[in-house]
């Protein structure tokens, strides 16, 4: 157990339904191209439902990488934070692995270990249908998600140190 509240950087989806892997994605590019200090916790969680709770508890940041269903186009990236996912919540899981994040969170604030921020960025699939990898239009946004990350990392004072020699993202399921 650690003895500071971490800041987790959390993958959520099915890597075998298409967009819906973008979580994953995201979090197997930022492991090869960045090492993060100790602090930042980088969990791809598939599709946790039930056991979604304990990553969100006790975290000073909670950042959740996922493909969400909104009112714009495929491959549009939107971001959510704190009180928004509860007061006007988007429909977060674009699958049938429910609970999702909105119930997670309410568990959360009912046992006292709400993250203390937490934003969600999300980008609109343009299928989930079965299949390994990513829409070309999802795709592209992988690097826009990245960057957003990096940004709120920033914000906390955070440094993701490049590597020196990038790896190939370990896209395992591919």
């Amino acid at each position: 157990m650690t003895e500071y509240a971490p800041i987790r950087i959390l993958g959520v989806g099915n890597v075998l339904t298409s967009d819906d892997g973008l979580g994953p994605t995201v979090i197997k590019h930022l492991e090869a191209k960045f090492t993060f200090p100790d602090a930042v916790e980088i969990i791809e969680v598939g599709t946790p439902g039930l056991d979604f709770t304990p990553y969100l508890a006790d975290a000073t940041m909670v950042i959740v990488l996922d493909a969400v269903r909104a009112k714009s186009e495929p491959g549009s990236v939107r971001v959510w934070r704190d009180e928004e996912l509860l007061s006007a919540p988007p429909v977060a899981r674009t699958s049938p692995h429910e609970p999702g994040l909105r119930e997670a969170l309410m568990a959360t604030e009912l046992t006292d270990s709400s993250p203390g921020n937490i934003v969600l960025i999300g980008v609109v699939p343009e299928t989930l249908e079965a299949g390994t990898g990513l829409s070309d239009t999802v795709q592209a946004a992988v690097s826009e998600v990245e960057a957003l990350v990096l940004k709120e990392l920033e914000c906390l004072k955070v440094a993701a140190m490049p590597r020196s020699e990038p790896a190939e993202p370990d896209l395992w399921w591919l």
